[in-house]
């Protein structure tokens, strides 16, 4: 005797449709903060010219590297060449959407990461909930963000935040429950409050793999941007995209070659930002 089916896509399908009749203007309100991220970050980016920029960002990997030549001269050849190739509105527009979209995953990733090294109930009802988000196919998240949002640049960071939460929050507790318990009983001994206890112990020691999750979060950022083309997200993962649709090696060779560089530079960035 065959069991009866339970309605499982249905259901979900009628509670999205659900939150978007009953909750569709806190999307609203939603897609315009996160319009208005992209928008002035994209603005920042695009303020400086080309050559204005690329000496800045070479600078500012020289520094923060620790004086590191190789990479400030390879940072600078790569942003020559992504101008050369006529792609660089694109790569800041890229650039741009993953800032936007690794700025709120960390800002709430990191909190919850907290609160879940912090309380065990939290921590495991959250932990199902990141192992869900880690493991369904990333083109799922494409539907419910088209339904609540449309087509555009919000839906696909939206998408993005979604996937490149976890490992924030993962490694954020992680970092937390490694603090040894001498620390704290130190802390608690001088008659610290949690909270100083938590910004004076717990996070400077945490930092390292903190950190970790932020680059992480930063590379799964980043590793969205053609698959949230599919919904109209705009950059160079949209040029990879039509370089597909029209079987154009070139065209999507030289995208790709642009979302390397780009990958390279803001994960040694990152990686040099951490604490030794």
């Amino acid at each position: 005797m065959l069991l009866p089916e339970i309605p499982v896509g249905e259901a979900v399908e009628s509670g999205v449709y659900w939150l978007n009749d009953y909750f569709g203007f806190l999307m609203d309100i939603f897609s315009t903060f996160i319009d208005f991220l992209i928008s002035g970050f994209k603005d920042i980016l695009m303020f400086l010219p080309p050559i204005a920029f690329i000496v800045l960002i070479t600078v500012l990997v020289y520094l923060v590297s620790r004086k590191n030549l190789t990479l400030a001269i390879g940072t600078a050849i790569g942003f020559l060449l992504i101008d050369n190739m006529r792609l660089w509105s694109l790569s800041m527009e890229t650039i741009a959407l993953v800032l936007a979209s690794a700025l709120v995953a960390l800002m709430v990733g990191i909190p919850v990461g907290i609160l879940a090294a912090k309380n065990e109930t939290i921590f495991h009802v959250v932990k199902p909930i990141l192992d869900f988000m880690q493991t369904m196919p990333s083109f799922v998240y494409l539907i419910p963000a088209v339904i609540f949002f449309g087509l555009g640049n919000v839906p696909g960071l939206v998408a993005t935040i979604v996937f490149a939460m976890p490992p924030a929050i993962r490694l954020t507790n992680l970092g937390i429950r490694q603090v040894p318990v001498e620390l704290n009983e130190v802390a608690t001994a001088f008659g610290t409050t949690p909270l100083q206890k938590l910004f004076k112990v717990e996070l400077p020691v945490a930092l390292p793999t903190i950190m970790a999750g932020v680059n992480q979060c930063i590379m799964l950022s980043l590793s969205m941007v053609v698959i949230a083309a599919m919904i109209g997200a705009r950059g160079l993962g949209y040029q990879v995209l039509v370089g597909i649709q029209r079987v154009d090696i070139g065209q999507g060779f030289e995208a790709g070659l642009g979302i390397v560089i780009i990958a390279i530079v803001l994960d040694r960035l990152t990686q040099n930002l951490t604490p030794k």
